[in-house]
């Protein structure tokens, strides 16, 4: 199927684009999938500045690399979040510690994220939706299910009107189904996709099967379910480590630690079976990239995105274009 294998820059943010490029080339990667935070995407900029945009195409161009998503996580999550003093670091400077001017700027900021994608030829944009209720996952003190309801309406009114934006623009939003956010499982999946927001096309998932395994839910089984909805992939991997002093609620121990229930690892070292994960996508007839999203604390990052990439591109296998035993009925 040749689909393209992609590198996720958020986790390398620390370098300037034009290097990130350069080493994504020399890793084998096809593409990008560009960050919105350090200097890889401005999107007011990529909204508004023709020759903004013209200098990120040379880059991506002089490289040899195609970019077809980009990804606003930081600024979704101050969107629909309950504040503290975390989000500040996703925020600019003069609204630091003002949640109001927070969830303002970053409502504004994802509808330029629809506009810069347009800009740039991107069909999705990646990223996170927030969530007012996430704290209140364990019904300790008791949760009424009103609270919830309110919870997942709350998300509907305030993503509304960008997703109004992303429509207009011919965009397509790709919520990361992750802890921290409004669908974080396979039912607060079910409830926010088919009952609040109806199958509305415009809303998708980008799937990461890394944040499903350790909470026991089957990636490929999350594919099948949602597979209408599936507009972006991450690669990405996790060790469940649970050997019976381990949680998987990680003890509040750092990424890294080897006392921890689990872990982000590099691609092909933990426990997602992305065999399954391809037989999935091919089922369903994804095409889009394949983009490897590295997080690995014990491990040198060039050498484990090259890794990975070669590891996409040898387990990326067509679908068989005839039945085995096509023969055998003749």
């Amino acid at each position: 199927m040749s689909r393209p294998v992609t590198l996720f820059t958020g986790q390398w943010a620390d370098l300037p684009f034009e290097e990130v490029c350069r080493l994504a080339k020399e890793m084998g990667f096809d593409g990008v999938e560009i960050a919105c935070w350090g200097d890889h995407m401005d999107v007011r900029k990529a909204a508004t500045d023709p020759a903004y945009v013209a200098d990120r195409r040379r880059i991506l161009a002089e490289n040899d690399l195609i970019c077809q998503a980009l990804g606003a996580h930081l600024a979704g999550q101050c969107v629909g979040d309950l504040w503290d003093k975390r989000l500040d670091n996703f925020a600019p400077d003069a609204y630091k510690g003002k949640p109001e001017e927070i969830r303002a700027w970053a409502i504004e900021e994802m509808k330029f994220a629809a506009r810069a994608a347009k800009a740039m030829g991107c069909s999705v944009v990646t990223g996170f939706m927030g969530s007012p209720i996430w704290k209140f996952w364990y019904s300790f003190p008791q949760t009424p299910e009103s609270m919830i309801e309110e919870g997942y309406d709350e998300i509907v009114e305030l993503w509304t009107p960008i997703l109004d934006e992303f429509a207009a623009c011919g965009v397509k939003f790709a919520l990361e189904v992750h802890p921290t956010e409004i669908a974080f499982d396979f039912y607060t999946s079910q409830k926010l996709f088919r009952e609040k927001f109806k199958d509305n096309k415009t809303l998708g998932i980008n799937f990461d099967p890394s944040h499903l395994v350790w909470q026991g839910v089957e990636p490929h089984l999350f594919i099948r379910e949602f597979g209408d909805l599936i507009y972006h992939v991450h690669i990405k991997d996790t060790l469940v480590n649970l050997h019976g002093t381990e949680g998987i609620l990680g003890s509040f121990l750092t990424f890294g630690d080897v006392r921890r229930g689990w872990n982000f690892v590099s691609p092909g070292h933990g426990s997602v079976d992305f065999e399954l994960i391809i037989r999935e996508l091919n089922a369903i007839n994804y095409q889009g990239p394949l983009s490897v999203e590295w997080e690995d604390s014990a491990m040198d990052r060039v050498f484990g995105a090259r890794e990975a990439c070669e590891m996409v591109k040898q387990i990326d296998f067509d679908p068989s274009s005839v039945a085995f035993d096509d023969a055998l009925k003749k």
